[in-house]
């Protein structure tokens, strides 16, 4: 039997950075959207919370047959 598992997890990490100080507010959200578009806050990033938010399995059996069971909102933490 092939049965194909789908799960969806809502993923919160946190990373604890430097940036200048003096910046307003609008400046230090560009600050920090640079960094992270450029790969550089990716290596800071460290997970602390998953949160389950459904998990689904499709049994297949042949080409046109197929049954479904799904469960959802649980939550899992690190």
């Amino acid at each position: 039997m092939r049965i194909i598992v789908t799960v969806v997890e809502k993923i919160t990490s946190e990373a604890h950075i430097d940036i200048p100080d003096g910046l307003n507010q609008s400046t230090i959200k560009q600050h920090i959207v640079d960094r992270y578009n450029s790969g550089a806050m990716s290596t800071d990033m460290n997970i602390f919370q998953v949160d389950f938010e459904s998990i689904s399995a499709q049994i297949v059996q042949g080409r046109a047959d197929t049954n479904s069971i799904s469960a959802s909102i649980g939550e899992m933490r690190l």
